[in-house]
């Protein structure tokens, strides 16, 4: 059993702390900004809460953060009252928030001037991942420190791969996101153009996912774009934050990105129609409502 905290309890942050205790039986202590959702998790988990980052941090081996962007992460790290104030010499900060590698690389440095690591390891999988352990999850920094947590990442993963130094956990998380982006468009063009060529369009999602087209979101997200349900999973908002650290990275290194580019647009789109938190599936809503 080790002494472990956990920074920002949102949808992913809340189940992945619980699956450190439920699975590792770690003794862990919480942060959240807001206070209610660290007393839910302490009423349902155990453990303690804590005031601040720093609090959470001491004396803890790892300390895990899962927060919103750069300067949220910045915060709980390198605030006045942020995690690295009080992190332990040799112990490990992992942070799992989708954030840019420009800031992953920038905490590396500063964690291994103040005596630690720092380990950049977004996630895959969604709310439904974090909840089933089963998240995918992609680390840039100091193989040994990556071997000295990976066994703890576990507990609530799948699959935990060493892409790198510092940011390539990020710039792999940014491939992710790339790819989904298209992939959606594509599957609520497909599913949108079966549905206006009066198909049954959950028999034809049967017969393509056995075939060449099949894919994740396919799979877990097919059915309920047919059913034009979005009240759950990754939101929209959250894929535009994401996209943007995408296209800020892609000036620096010379990527093309014309049809992230175009989808980007779309999101925003759907965002300005009040669908901000809806599933980055609802992209199909711009079709079906043209």
């Amino acid at each position: 059993m080790s002494k472990l905290a956990f920074i920002g309890l949102g949808v992913m942050g809340f189940p992945m702390a619980g699956h450190l205790v439920a699975r590792g039986g770690h003794e862990v202590t919480v942060y959240n900004r807001s206070r209610a959702k660290a007393e839910a998790w302490v009423s349902k988990h155990g453990g303690r809460m804590a005031e601040t980052p720093a609090k959470a941090a001491e004396g803890a081996s790892i300390v895990f953060s899962c927060v919103g962007d750069d300067p949220d992460l910045r915060e709980v790290t390198l605030g006045a009252s942020g995690a690295f104030q009080k992190m332990a010499k040799g112990a490990i900060f992992v942070d799992h928030t989708t954030a840019s590698a420009k800031l992953a690389r920038e905490l590396a440095a500063e964690a291994k001037k103040r005596g630690f690591e720092f380990l950049d390891a977004p996630v895959s999988g969604g709310q439904a991942g974090a909840e089933n352990g089963q998240l995918t999850v992609m680390v840039g920094g100091d193989p040994a420190a990556f071997e000295r947590a990976k066994p703890v990442i576990s507990h609530f993963a799948k699959a935990v791969t060493l892409m790198g130094g510092s940011g390539a956990g990020q710039l792999t998380k940014m491939v992710n996101q790339i790819c989904i982006a298209g992939l959606l468009e594509g599957l609520s063009e497909g599913l949108n153009f079966a549905l206006k060529a009066g198909l049954d369009a959950k028999l034809a999602l049967d017969v393509i996912s056995k075939g060449a087209a099949q894919s994740w979101q396919m799979e877990n997200r097919g059915k309920t774009m047919v059913d034009d349900k979005f009240d759950f999973g990754f939101a929209v908002d959250w894929m535009r934050k994401d996209l943007r650290i995408c296209f800020e990275t892609a000036k620096e290194n010379g990527a093309q990105l014309p049809v992230t580019q175009l989808v980007a647009g779309y999101y925003d789109d759907v965002s300005k129609t009040g669908g901000g938190r809806w599933d980055t599936s609802s992209l199909i809503r711009r079709l079906r409502r043209a």
